[in-house]
């Protein structure tokens, strides 16, 4: 049975260089036998986390829309790819509303102290981020590293690799850096070895 992953596109951009880079990074998932979903979060239609904490005692989330389904998801896959620009040092504020709704998920491990993922499962389980970035400056990426660092540990799928461009100012078309085009298909590549 093929290994399942998670493809998070974190750019409104449909076909934008986010997604480009995403699409490679499923194409070597793919070709290493796993099966993957991509998602495009800021066209979901989700509602943010409104910390009720209803969620402190119960394994659902009282808001019932796309995300109850996602949830179960998460629960099943074995790998995830989250593939983001930056925005203003971090996230885009849907993406980052997104994790925000794994609520449950935090509730359950840190709270309740029971993860809905296994210690067995969480070993095996991989996060691949993939990132670019407007400026040229040394930091840029290190908001959204903590944010999806963070978010892995509460989901229960470390943080694995990264693949990061910055300076997109001026470069515009990642197709004109095959060698990070080329990077992203590596490291999915790897990535399902890995699961697999």
């Amino acid at each position: 049975m093929p290994k399942k992953v998670i493809a998070l596109l974190g750019s409104p951009l449909l076909d934008g260089n986010t997604a480009r880079l995403l699409d490679e990074a499923i194409r070597g998932a793919e070709e290493a036998g796993c099966e993957v979903e991509k998602i495009e979060v800021a066209h979901m239609d989700v509602l943010p986390c409104m910390e009720f904490f209803q969620c402190m005692g119960s394994e659902t989330c009282l808001i019932q829309d796309e995300m109850t389904e996602i949830f179960r998801k998460f629960r099943e896959m074995d790998g995830l790819i989250i593939a983001t620009p930056v925005m203003t040092m971090g996230i885009p504020g849907r993406l980052k509303s997104f994790m925000d709704r794994f609520q449950v998920f935090y509730m359950a491990k840190y709270h309740r102290g029971r993860s809905f993922i296994s210690p067995e499962r969480r070993e095996k389980r991989k996060m691949l981020f993939i990132s670019i970035a407007g400026m040229n400056l040394p930091t840029v990426f290190e908001g959204a590293k903590m944010t999806v660092r963070a978010f892995g540990e509460i989901i229960d799928c470390p943080y694995w690799d990264e693949v990061l461009r910055n300076d997109m100012d001026t470069i515009q078309d990642i197709r004109t850096r095959p060698e990070v085009m080329e990077a992203a298909y590596r490291k999915g590549y790897e990535l399902g070895r890995l699961l697999g």
